[in-house]
């Protein structure tokens, strides 16, 4: 036994020396040893790491999201190709020192722990991504800077913490820093000026404190900095008007203080500036006028005084200004004029004095102008007739006095128009009658007829005006009216009896007046009416007995001389059930259900022999005629041209010819890809076009959408999705009709104050319930299911009605199961699922996750934006739900109406969970918003987003459950 072990040992000398011998020989031969020493080093670390679960360490390369060089050795590692949900510890760095790209954003679980130091062995890494990984926590190691090869750094939406160490400033080669929406505090270091390859840099929505340090000019790549949403203070620092490369600057919701640098004007290259939500004060610099590229300013809530420099009127590339909510004074200047591309100015709530100026008339493309709240006085000038692609006016609480000008009626766009709290007098003039829009605040004189012209008028306000003679007759005329308000005035005559046409009234005051004669029997049958002010007026005859009965009813009829009726209500509950149905309002309804009943059983089989006969019919008339007719068709129509609605034929130069060829003064908007239009056709019939750009026809990228979008939209029917009346596709003329949807976007209404306070919290409820009926409808009734992958604000469109309607399919696509349905990131920023950002797999999950961020968004107000960071853990327990609602409305005080924005909230917390598959299906919130709202128990005020928080995955299990259980 002795003599084999040493005849063993002499063996594995020999080995050795001769192993060696070879290496002296021949050294390429030891640096394949080497590396494959290195590769199985690697291999043991990533099998330790359990990742990728149980390999052969042979084949590490062949692991999904693993690139290897030639020698076998890790250059990338990209984690969305795999599951995990361990510690980043788990990984042994040292081992992967040639490894150059890493990316572990998001996938299906987040990666947990913190940062460990040891990833400073990556000496070769230039790309490290650890973004929305919500469980990773820790603070950012001081290692970090040992990384001096990096270009891109992103770890956004993570709970990383504490403070940005000093040693950043040794990565000299980073062109992207990404290090928002996390929990930095502390100041940002002087070092990170040493950063001049740096093109984008992100640090907002975080708790960063003290100034911006000077340091940060020499930043001379920067092209956009982004560093609003904390807690900066100290002036703004003059050097930053040495960043001659800056594109975007966004400095909002800060405490920064002092004058905004006259420095500034030195950013020839900015285009997109906001400055709102701080302390600045002084004057706005007159260098502000060098921004000849600025595209968007917002500097509104600071304190800044002082007039507005004429030098303004040199950004003629200027579309979005906001100065509102400061202390702006003196006359608004007449180079305001020269600004011909701006689409928005908001000069609200400063104290800006003087005439508005005649030049304002030149800004044919401005769709909102709002300088209420200011002191301007004069008369309203006939130029602001000229704006015929406005939409949104507001003058309101000024001293603006004189008539109003009849020009006033060239505005054919508008929507809203309130020039209430002035002094204005004279009559309404009679060109008021062509505005679909509010108005406010006419003095004197009569009611004109036209304003019987005011089809889509929903509120009508005209109360304490002096307003006398009789209510015209035409004022029935307005169907869609929900809101008569002409109380408070020397009105006289009868009310008129066809009141009672007014099929959609719920709210009336016409008390306080001196109106005769019997109360019309037709308000009695009024079937939403709601409240109804007869008060201080010379009625005369009986109060109607059912009028009186109405339990619905709020009637103020103290001094009236009529008298109520002796009657009880059992004599008169059947006389007036019978004469409230046999209502002109109801009967059409009642008739239409009766039909529809018989035509549900005759219309199926005779349409089945129809177009059986009319197939045959079509087929022969199509072989004979397509030769003759598809030149003339491609020449004049396009090559894919089909456009019908329900009245008939829609001709193409009928189009044409409602928008004088898409002129400019049709358009109402811009969308993803090409501009909306409205026309008005020979029928009378309204309709919305979208139509393409030529150079945007040209695009693959657009083209493919636009023909998209016919695809989807010429296949489904829902009642909460926009109406697809027809198409034209040819490359020199590509546009759709669409359904007309009177209130814009959903974005829109909820973006300016007079709009969103229209929309009240059960109107906004109806909203969030029609938009996942219409997804519910598109994930689990269509086959194969469709994602739409761009839910967003500004795809929810509005009608009169305020009911919501999703739109904008040109990114929409079919879920095969045949398909690893993966795809390039489509959707609008802010309302994207993290995990399509990152696994590039489109899913219905995705759709839910855009649809909690706009349910929370409506009962907001306001996008959610930083609530949804805070949404990855347990929010505190003081933040209640009250304090994040809308403030521009009341809280709810019923409690039905405060268990449904409970509902919607709990709703949108369970869609926003970052793992897809606990979030709900749409067809279960479908349901949940049907059979599940109740009144709440508690006062709203003691509910806090905790609550929610706790209750969320309560809700997932119980609304699955309901799923499974109404399909079993």
């Amino acid at each position: 036994m002795w003599n084999n072990t040493i005849t063993s040992s002499v063996y594995s000398v020999m080995l050795l020396a001769i192993s060696m011998a070879a290496l002296f020989l021949d050294p390429s031969s030891a640096e394949s040893s080497s590396s494959s020493f290195s590769s199985s080093v690697e291999a043991k670390a990533m099998l330790n790491s359990g990742w990728w679960g149980n390999f052969s360490s042979r084949n590490h390369c062949n692991l999904e999201g693993i690139t290897c060089n030639g020698a076998g050795s890790v250059i990338q590692m990209r984690g969305h190709y795999f599951y995990y949900g361990n510690n980043l510890a788990d990984m042994n760095w040292s081992s992967l020192p040639n490894l150059e790209y890493l990316d572990l954003r998001q996938s299906y679980y987040s990666l947990t722990g913190g940062i460990p130091g040891e990833i400073a062995y990556l000496s070769k890494l230039t790309h490290l991504d650890l973004s929305f990984n919500f469980d990773l926590q820790g603070v950012l190691p001081p290692t970090l800077g040992n990384l001096t090869q990096l270009v891109h750094l992103d770890l956004s939406e993570t709970n990383i913490a504490g403070p940005i160490p000093s040693s950043i400033g040794n990565l000299r080669t980073l062109t992207h820093l990404y290090l928002n929406s996390i929990h930095l505090n502390g100041s940002i270091p002087l070092e990170i000026g040493n950063l001049k390859n740096l093109v984008q840099m992100d640090l907002s929505f975080n708790n960063l404190r003290g100034p911006i340090p000077s340091s940060i000019c020499n930043l001379s790549s920067l092209a956009k900095l982004f560093i609003h949403s904390n807690q900066l203070k100290g002036p703004i620092p003059w050097e930053i008007g040495k960043l001659k490369n800056l594109i975007e600057l966004n400095l909002f919701l800060n405490n920064f203080h002092g004058p905004i640098p006259p420095s500034i004007g030195n950013l020839s290259s900015l285009t997109y500036l906001s400055l709102h939500s701080n302390q600045l004060s002084g004057c706005i610099p007159p260098e502000i006028g060098n921004l000849k590229s600025l595209v968007d300013m917002d500097i509104s809530f600071n304190i800044l005084n002082g007039p507005l420099p004429s030098s303004i009127g040199n950004v003629s590339s200027l579309s979005f200004l906001s100065l509102r909510s400061n202390k702006l004074g003196g006359c608004i200047p007449s180079e305001i004029g020269n600004l011909k591309s701006l689409r928005v100015m908001d000069m609200s709530s400063n104290i800006l004095n003087g005439s508005i100026p005649h030049e304002i008339g030149k800004l044919e493309y401005l769709v909102n102008l709002n300088i209420s709240l200011n002191k301007l006085d004069g008369p309203i000038l006939p130029s602001i007739g000229n704006l015929s692609a406005l939409t949104y006016l507001s003058l309101r609480s000024n001293q603006l006095s004189g008539c109003i000008p009849p020009e006033i009626g060239n505005l054919k766009s508008l929507r809203v128009m309130d020039m209430s709290s002035n002094i204005l007098n004279g009559s309404i003039p009679s060109s008021i009658g062509y505005l679909s829009s509010h108005f406010y605040s006419m003095k004197n004189g009569p009611i004109p007829d036209e304003i019987g012209n005011l089809t889509s008028l929903s509120d009508l306000d005209l109360r304490i005006y002096l307003l006398t003679g009789p209510v015209p007759d035409i004022i029935c005329e307005l169907k869609n009216l929900k809101v008569l308000q002409v109380s408070d005035n020397l009105l006289c005559g009868n009310i008129p009896r066809q009141v009672g046409g007014l099929c959609s009234l719920e709210y009336s005051e016409l008390g306080r007046n001196n109106l005769i004669g019997a109360i019309p029997s037709g308000l009695t049958y009024l079937p939403q009416l709601q409240y109804l002010d007869l008060s201080h007026n010379n009625l005369s005859g009986k109060i109607p007995a059912c009028l009186c009965l109405l339990t619905t009813l709020n009637l103020s009829y103290d001094h009236l001389k009529g008298q109520i009726p002796n009657r009880s209500r059992n004599d008169c509950c059947e006389v007036c059930y019978h004469r409230k149905y046999s209502s002109p309002c109801l009967t059409p309804r009642v008739n239409k259900e009766k039909r529809t009943m018989t035509l549900t059983l005759v219309v199926p089989l005779l349409s089945t022999i129809f177009l059986s006969l009319l197939g045959i019919f079509a087929c022969f008339c199509f072989c004979k005629t397509q030769k003759t007719q598809s030149d003339a068709r491609a020449t004049k129509h396009g090559n894919i041209c089909s456009i019908w609605n329900y009245d008939g034929g829609i001709a193409y130069e009928d189009i044409i010819k409602a928008t004088n060829d898409f002129d400019l003064r049709y358009c109402i908007g811009t969308g993803g890809y090409g501009s909306v239009y409205r026309a008005q056709l020979p029928s009378g019939k309204v309709v919305a076009l979208k139509k393409l750009h030529r150079l945007e026809a040209e695009d693959p990228a657009f083209d493919h959408s636009f023909r998209n979008e016919v695809q989807m939209l010429t296949n489904v029917r829902h009642k909460n999705i926009v109406k697809l009346y027809g198409f034209c596709l040819h490359k020199r003329c590509m546009f759709l009709v669409y359904e007309c949807m009177e209130k814009g976007s959903l974005f829109c209404a909820l973006r300016f104050d007079v709009e969103a306070c229209e929309i009240g919290w059960i109107q906004r409820v109806n909203i969030v319930e029609g938009m996942a009926h219409a997804l519910s409808y598109l994930h689990h009734d269509c086959t194969p299911p469709i994602v739409h992958r761009d839910i967003s604000s500004n795809n929810i469109l509005l009608n009169s009605q305020q009911e919501a309607f999703i739109a904008d399919f040109g990114t929409a696509r079919l879920l095969s199961p045949d398909s690893s349905n993966q795809t390039v990131i489509a959707g609008t920023y802010g309302y994207i699922a993290p995990e399509l950002a990152y696994t590039m797999v489109v899913t219905e999950k995705c759709d839910v996750y855009s649809f909690g961020v706009v349910a929370l968004e409506t009962i907001m107000g306001r996008h959610p934006g930083e609530l949804l960071s805070s949404l990855t853990s347990p929010p505190s327990e003081n933040v209640m739900i009250i304090d994040v609602l809308d403030s521009r409305l009341l809280p709810p005080t019923n409690p039905i109406v405060a268990g449904d924005i409970v509902l919607v909230a709990t709703m949108a917390f369970a869609c926003l969970d970052p793992k897809p598959k606990l979030r709900p299906s749409m067809l279960s919130l479908s349901q949940e918003l049907l059979s599940h709202r109740k009144a709440l128990a508690v006062p709203l005020c003691t509910v806090s987003l905790r609550n929610l928080w706790n209750q969320k995955m309560d809700f997932v299990h119980q609304s699955n459950e309901q799923v499974i259980s109404a399909q079993v």
